[in-house]
């Protein structure tokens, strides 16, 4: 089994020889001190720019996804102009992932 590195989002997901088991998933606590960002036409469709803007690793794109399951069901194509979503602060992040 490869190592996943901890900001991958199958870091605890099981690899089955030549494919991944079912993905475990990787939830994110949610904090009040979380703050509400609406996405802009810069981040339209951009999770990934966000990641990298917020804490300098594009790789994070998915933990938006993971913070806001009830807003963000599709973690590409959720992300859109005018989508209110909170933010994991990065404290909170190296904290849960181990980064």
């Amino acid at each position: 089994m490869p190592d996943y590195k901890p900001t991958t989002p199958y870091y605890n997901t099981k690899n089955e020889g030549n494919y991944l088991d079912l993905m475990v998933n990787r939830p994110i606590s949610k904090k009040a001190s979380d703050p509400m960002f609406q996405i802009n036409q810069v981040y339209h469709l951009r999770p990934d720019l966000l990641a990298y803007d917020l804490y300098e690793d594009s790789r994070l794109w998915w933990v938006f996804a993971q913070r806001n399951p009830n807003t963000l069901k599709d973690p590409l194509f959720d992300f859109t102009i005018g989508t209110e979503i909170f933010l994991p602060q990065l404290e909170t992040l190296k904290n849960e992932l181990g980064f």
